[in-house]
Parts: C-alpha cells; sequence; structure tokens
C-alpha cells in the first residue's frame, strides 16, 4: 500500500489560519526560511509570481505613465535621514545601521527602508528647470525594516522585495492626478493579475506615511479576519523638495519648489493571493500568476501504455505556452499525483486513460472547485484557454464576495466591538481624530483604522466610540 504523502498539509485555514498559511507557503514551494531570523528564501515557484507582478506592471504603469526604470544605492547616510525630521522619526524604529567602524568616518550608514532620502539627494542635482519636469522614476530593489514583531513568511519579514516609485512635479494639481492614479493602477493589477479585491481609500493623519502630506492606500481582507495593506500611495508636498534643495526655474524665470510622490507594493502581494486563494487541499493560484498552469497525468496499464503516454505527450505539446507538466512517474499512483499538484496550486489538471481514449477526450479538473468535464481532445486547444480564463473570474468573484460578506456597517460601540471580535472589517461614521484613533486600537487589543472611502458618502450622527460628531467613513480592522 503507497504511503500517503508526507507533503500534505496537516492545519485547517478555518482552525488556524497562520500555522495553514506557512504550511501553504512551505509545502508549496513558494518560500521556505532562511538561517536568519525574519527573512525568508524565495523559490523559484515564488519568485515566478513576483515576476509576472513585475511584467504587468513594467507593461501596464511604468511604460503608460512615462515613467522610468532606475536604481540607487541601499546604503544610506545618516544625515540624509536627518534632513526630513518627520520622516526620520518614523522610520528611526525599523532602521538596521552598519557598525560605524565600518563606514566611512563620523557617519552611520542605514540600510533601505524606503529610497526617500537618497534618490532626493540625486533629484536636487538633476533638475534645474521647469523643462526638467515631470520626472517619474521607478526602482526595483529589497528593502530593510528591523521588524519586532512576529514575522510572516511574505506577508511581514525583516527583508522583502518591492518597486518604488518618485516623482516630481511643477504643480500640486499634476501630483495629486497622479498620485490618485497610481493607487488606481495598483488596484487594476491586484483584481486583474492576482484576483484579489481591494479596497481603495484615503489613510488618516496617524496612519499616513512619514512625511507625507496625505497617503492613497489600497487594502484587502483576509481570512483570518485581518485587513493587509497591499499598496499605498503618498502626495509628498513640498516637504522632501526643501529639506533637499530640490527646485526649478519656472516659466516665470523665478525659483520654485516641486511638488512630489513616492508609491510602491511588494511581494506582500504575494502572501496576500495565497491566504486569499488557497484551501485545505494546498495552493490555489490564479492561472495568470502559476508559472504551470497545467499538469497532464496519464492514467497507466501496461496494455494501453504507450498510447496513452503519446496521445499525452502529443496534448502537451498543443498547450505548451501554459508550460504544462507532463507527470509520467511510474512510482506514484494517479491519486498520489493528484495531491501533490493540488498541494502546489496547478490551475488545471488533464486526466487521460484508457476510457477517455475509448471516446477520444480527456478528464478536465478544475483546481479552485474540484468539478470534473469531459473534454473532447480535438477541442483542447480552443478550450483550455477558455477554462483557464473561467478559473481566474471565479477565483475573483469568490474573494470578492467573502470580502463584502464580511464587512459590516455598525451605529453604536456593541456593535463595533463584537464586529471586531468576530473578525469582521468594520465600516462607521467616524469622528477622524487622533485620539479617538488610539482609544479605539487600546480598547479593542489592535484594531485601527484601515481608510477613509474616496467615494463622498452622506456621514451623519455620532462617533460610536468617543461620541463626537461624526466627519468621514472609516474603515477599522485588525491588522498585519
Amino acid at each position: 500500500m503507497e504511503k500517503k504523502s508526507k507533503e500534505g498539509l496537516t492545519a485547517k485555514k478555518e482552525e488556524d489560519t497562520a500555522k495553514w498559511y506557512e504550511e501553504v507557503c512551505l509545502k508549496s514551494e513558494l518560500a521556505e526560511f532562511s538561517q536568519v531570523k525574519g527573512t525568508m528564501i524565495i523559490r523559484p515557484r515564488g519568485y515566478f509570481i513576483w515576476e509576472k507582478i513585475q511584467e504587468y506592471f513594467n507593461k501596464n504603469i511604468v511604460e503608460k505613465t512615462n515613467c522610468e526604470n532606475a536604481y540607487f544605492p541601499l546604503f544610506i547616510p545618516e544625515s540624509f535621514f536627518k534632513k526630513e525630521a518627520e520622516h526620520a522619526k518614523g522610520f528611526q524604529p525599523e532602521v538596521a545601521w552598519i557598525d560605524p567602524k565600518l563606514t566611512q568616518p563620523g557617519e552611520r550608514l542605514a540600510i533601505r527602508p524606503t529610497s526617500e532620502t537618497i534618490i532626493y539627494d540625486s533629484y536636487s542635482k538633476w533638475i534645474r528647470s521647469y523643462k526638467d519636469l515631470p520626472l517619474r522614476i521607478n526602482q526595483w530593489c529589497n528593502v530593510v525594516r528591523w521588524e519586532t514583531e512576529a514575522t510572516k513568511l511574505f506577508l511581514r519579514s525583516r527583508e522583502f522585495l518591492w518597486q518604488e516609485g518618485h516623482c516630481v512635479y511643477e504643480t500640486e494639481k499634476e501630483c495629486d492626478k497622479e498620485t490618485l492614479q497610481y493607487i488606481e493602477l495598483y488596484k487594476k493589477l491586484c483584481e486583474e493579475l492576482l484576483a484579489l479585491p481591494v479596497l481603495i481609500g484615503k489613510k488618516t493623519e496617524k496612519e499616513k506615511f512619514a512625511g507625507a502630506k496625505y497617503t492613497f492606500t489600497i487594502e484587502s481582507f483576509m481570512p483570518d479576519g485581518k485587513a493587509l495593506q497591499c499598496g499605498t500611495s503618498h502626495n509628498l508636498g513640498q516637504g522632501f523638495a526643501k529639506a533637499f534643495n530640490i527646485e526649478f526655474l519656472g516659466k516665470d524665470e523665478k525659483k520654485h519648489l516641486p511638488w512630489q510622490n513616492s508609491w510602491g507594493i511588494s511581494t506582500r502581494l504575494i502572501g496576500a493571493s495565497v491566504m486569499t486563494h488557497s484551501d485545505n487541499k494546498g495552493l490555489i493560484l490564479p492561472p495568470k500568476i502559476a508559472k504551470n498552469k497545467i499538469v497532464i497525468v496519464p492514467i497507466i496499464f501496461e496494455k494501453t501504455k504507450s498510447e496513452i503516454l503519446k496521445q499525452s505527450k502529443k496534448i502537451k505539446e498543443e498547450l505548451k505556452e501554459f508550460a504544462p507538466i507532463l507527470d509520467d512517474r511510474e512510482e506514484h499512483s494517479p491519486g498520489w499525483k493528484f495531491s501533490e499538484w493540488e498541494l502546489k496550486g496547478i490551475p488545471l489538471r488533464i486526466e487521460i486513460g484508457p476510457k477517455d481514449l475509448e471516446k477520444n477526450s480527456v478528464t478536465i479538473v478544475k483546481r479552485n472547485t474540484g468539478e470534473k468535464s469531459q473534454l473532447k481532445i480535438k477541442e483542447i486547444k480552443t478550450k483550455i484557454p477558455k477554462l483557464l480564463d473561467e478559473i481566474q473570474n471565479e477565483l475573483f468573484l469568490s474573494a470578492k464576495k467573502f470580502s463584502e460578506s464580511n464587512i459590516i456597517e455598525v451605529k453604536n460601540w456593541n456593535e463595533f466591538a463584537n464586529g471586531i471580535k468576530n473578525k469582521k472589517m468594520i465600516k462607521m461614521n467616524w469622528c477622524n481624530e487622533r485620539k479617538c484613533e488610539d482609544e479605539i486600537k487600546e480598547k479593542t487589543n489592535g484594531a485601527t483604522s484601515r481608510c477613509i472611502p474616496l467615494e463622498n458618502e452622506k456621514v451623519s450622527g455620532k462617533c460610536p466610540n468617543c461620541g463626537k460628531s461624526a466627519k468621514v467613513k472609516t474603515y477599522f480592522a485588525r491588522s498585519y
């Protein structure tokens, strides 16, 4: 009797989401822990997802907004941070410093937690005239933030990969317009590529990026009842320009300070997609980000072996654009193979056995639903692409339904407290005061504001926490 695969999951998504999520990432071979606490190794299956994000991003954001990719140093002089006080204060707890004995005399070097300061030092040299604007630069790189909280693969680690865009504009109006544009493009990326529904909104003063005038965000809601910030876009105003002596000669032949923004997404998006879509059998990936979109499993019997394998190889060749895997190993049973490829998240399985061959057909199994169907071999080339699109769409609609069903609107404190306790995202009329925000976090043991919707919704009544007049609609939830 064949032994059960040791690769199977031991934790259930609905019972122990944290352990289940870690097992999915490890056993599906997306990532593994490194020997340095809080860091991870992204394996080829996981890195392929990041490459698909980069590919989509470069084509649909970088190129379409006339942005250019560049690269800046990993090491940032301490004096750069001190030039913008609010920014320096905001990042101080997370910065990893190199031993001063190893750096240039008299100055510590930080390992990049974000690149505003070192990039803007260059901008001060590059920008001279209004003719140099707008300047739009994007960087793909790694950053280090010395997290002291519990780390999780992809979702929260001390080192992670991201892109960070940094733009400079002649006018505030242009800066406002494109700061919003970038967060809207992020939303489109999440939904089109990752099948990940997100809320779009504005951060509160307490939660905005350190040194920014304001911050836009996209937020997703995870199956364990926590919100996950998936991307941000910050209007930095003119503070960094002033701090780094970035100025330009305007059309009026006078010197002016430009307006700036910065915007970023990270490998956190991989974790968001994994946690949102996967199940107790293992990884589920939207076809658009799956390295191998199809696995072909021949059902082998000695009598029909050569014919079955011949047809399987023919199907593999016909579908080569989807990087199919042909699993013709004879040391494992079909059932064992089914479990392995379900664990690893292959979106579509094609089974072909003697009975299928008699009917000139194959059996198709969708990973997301387990739905089985018969497909004529002659129709494979035309119908498989449609099936993959169907899976992509089903995953998005399923995730959207889950997210929407777990957002509740409340009118009083009891409803708020019970909602947080029951792992919901809360929407409510709120006073928009920092003191109240701090109180809510303390009283609920961690619930924070996620965003203020961009739509002009009607606001009335009192704040459920402090009783003051409500000023904005706001989402609250526990978060990563």
